[in-house]
């Protein structure tokens, strides 16, 4: 099996197949899950039977269902999030390298500025001041997220933009645009693809640690992290809680896997061309 030229070992099938599984679940929710999310369907804390897999939660509403659920809701906003940051982040580090001068610097001290505060701390202030909604979670979180792929998109885009053919193009007299469009982006599409992954695995968990913490995903809404917050009382007594815990472990272990055989090749390739 290959994906973009090259072969997929066997891990990155595995990683494949748990995202996979994970946006197929994300997608048909609706559809597949036996309950709607909200709704409260028996008692609370009902142990596992053929109508509930999974049990019932702190309210008696399906626990199985809500993780349906919660897919589309964690795994659609950390995407959102993570191409927010990407759009923000290679634009504004693309823009220092080739540009330069004051511009560099600008950036670059607004970077470590936002660099020097603890990210969830500064999250949990944001949030606790404009309100939890969900586009200023949004806002919020890609924001954060944009500073370190501003950091790897700059350091990138200088290390191409001292090359001979684009050096050639500002010859030429392209511009700007023109370059980062035809010459930059093309070569740094590897190390910014694996990147992404990565980024999205941190996005997801960090939305999750803040509806753990109440700064999230608002209820009724289904959500992972407040899942594992509204389950966790019962884990010593009925492994409820594992459920949504072990989906996030899932999906960060598949990513992961196939983030692992994108850097594999963008080390090869780099190789090969020494």
């Amino acid at each position: 099996m290959r994906l973009f030229g090259h072969k997929l070992t066997l891990s990155a099938q595995i990683g494949l197949v748990i995202i996979a599984v994970n946006v197929v679940a994300a997608i048909l929710a609706p559809f597949i899950a036996p309950y709607p999310e909200a709704d409260i369907v028996g008692t609370a804390w009902g142990p596992p039977s053929a109508e509930h897999w999974f049990g019932l939660d702190n309210l008696g509403r399906d626990v199985f269902s809500r993780i349906l659920y919660g897919a589309r809701m964690t795994i659609g906003l950390g995407l959102l999030i993570t191409l927010l940051a990407f759009l923000l982040g290679t634009i504004a580090g693309f823009a220092a390298a080739i540009l330069g001068r004051w511009v560099d610097t600008v950036l670059s001290r607004l970077a470590d500025l936002m660099l020097s505060m603890p990210t969830l701390i500064f999250a949990l202030v944001v949030l606790s001041v404009m309100g939890t909604d969900i586009p200023v979670l949004i806002i919020t979180v890609g924001l954060l997220y944009s500073v370190p792929v501003f950091r790897l998109a700059r350091a990138v885009a200088m290390n191409i933009a001292v090359l001979e053919y684009v050096e050639a193009a500002k010859l030429r007299g392209e511009g700007l645009w023109w370059i980062i469009r035809r010459e930059i982006l093309p070569n740094a599409l590897p190390p910014l693809v694996a990147e992404f992954g990565l980024r999205f695995c941190f996005t997801f968990l960090f939305i999750a640690a803040l509806s753990f913490l109440g700064l999230g995903i608002q209820p009724p809404q289904a959500d992972w992290g407040s899942m594992v917050k509204e389950t966790g009382q019962m884990i010593a007594l009925r492994p409820i809680a594992l459920y949504p815990a072990g989906a996030i472990a899932l999906l960060t272990i598949g990513v992961n896997l196939v983030v692992d055989w994108l850097l594999a090749i963008h080390s090869r390739g780099h190789g090969e061309e020494v």
